[in-house]
């Protein structure tokens, strides 16, 4: 049962952008400071390769629509299109999240290794967001992305916790855009809307802003160590879990596209937690019965929460405060599931190869 906001006019579209819920996007604020005292000398041959391929800018000119793309635009059924509405929205509310704090921490330092970082990928995710905003407006609808940047809440972020977030939102970010693209090139008949088609060659600019972050890391060793890693597993298990929930609160859009959300999010877990093995000093354990079996309870948890909250009066809340209790028992016994260790490899880039 799908379990997503109803989402008629461009003033749903703004609102749902601008919503702060544990599954929404958010806005950042950090201490940029600590940008402007990274000391890029451990990692500087990789991060000049990784520089140069932002300023190649291979992909200047993708995101533009052309003949093809407004040929294949059709009308969806109803619970499709609010799906897929859903997922556009909560699409360009994460890349615009990425460029307005991309765009704050370049104007605030004095790095100019950072400065130039942050700008290219401050230009991307702009280029991310008004492409899809532009598919929005073929439905009549649009996320006014100035009055989000103004309005919408921010979160305040550590440095380090920016780094750990931000990386794993790009990575699987890549993971997730690839494995749509490869299932719809064996399947070419459930690519159901043009945008898919741009999918490729867009996740290639995820996967190197993944890639910033790494080397940023990597270039600051305590960030891996100690206590911090306790941090990683919290980050990497909320990603996931979210994605998870989400996921599946999305039954039309997955099924229109051949998926089954369960077999599509591990394939997504399994292609990340690859990539985290450039830079994090563990994974999860993925095959885990009772990480499995927590996944899915989160999951149904999160859709009775949706059931009480549109029951609404005392009773609604109150099975959604106890609901919400059950929830956080269900991440903390994830939690300590114990992680697999994993040895970092001396270069720290990797290709895009899936």
């Amino acid at each position: 049962m799908s379990s997503v906001a109803v989402i008629n006019s461009a003033d749903d579209a703004t609102t749902l952008a601008k919503a702060n819920t544990l599954l929404t996007p958010r806005f950042y604020r950090t201490n940029n400071d600590a940008f402007d005292q990274i000391d890029l000398a451990p990692v500087r041959e990789e991060f000049d390769v990784l520089m140069a391929e932002f300023t190649r800018d291979t992909n200047r000119n993708h995101f533009e629509r052309n003949d093809e793309f407004t040929a294949q635009i059709r009308e969806l059924p109803p619970a499709l299109r609010q799906e897929f509405l859903d997922f556009l929205i909560s699409s360009v509310t994460a890349e615009f999240s990425g460029c307005v704090l991309y765009s704050d921490i370049k104007r605030k330092v004095k790095n100019q290794d950072i400065r130039d970082l942050m700008g290219y990928m401050a230009r991307d995710e702009a280029r991310h967001a008004g492409f899809i905003n532009q598919s929005l407006k073929d439905f009549g609808l649009q996320v006014d992305l100035g009055f989000l940047r103004r309005d919408k809440k921010y979160t305040y972020f550590t440095p380090k916790f920016i780094m750990y977030a931000t990386y794993l939102s790009e990575k699987i970010g890549y993971a997730r855009y690839i494995s749509i693209y490869r299932q719809l090139e064996r399947n070419p008949d459930k690519r159901f809307h043009p945008i898919f088609h741009w999918f490729e060659r867009w996740c290639n600019d995820e996967f190197r802003h993944g890639e910033a972050f790494a080397i940023l890391m990597r270039a600051q060793p305590k960030l891996l160590q100690g206590f911090n890693v306790w941090w990683i597993r919290f980050f990497v298990l909320a990603v996931f879990a979210t994605m998870y929930v989400r996921d599946h609160a999305r039954p039309e859009l997955h099924g229109a596209l051949g998926l089954d959300a369960t077999v599509y999010d591990y394939e997504v877990f399994r292609i990340t937690t690859e990539c985290t093995r450039q830079v994090f000093p563990i994974t999860l354990d993925l095959d885990s019965p009772v990480f499995r079996a927590g996944l899915d309870r989160l999951a149904a948890i999160s859709v009775a929460t949706a059931a009480a909250r549109s029951q609404g009066g005392l009773s609604g809340l109150l099975k959604r405060a106890g609901l919400a209790v059950q929830a956080a028992l269900v991440f903390g016994r994830l939690y300590f599931l114990k992680p697999q260790a994993n040895a970092l490899p001396e270069m720290v880039r990797m290709a895009p190869v899936w």
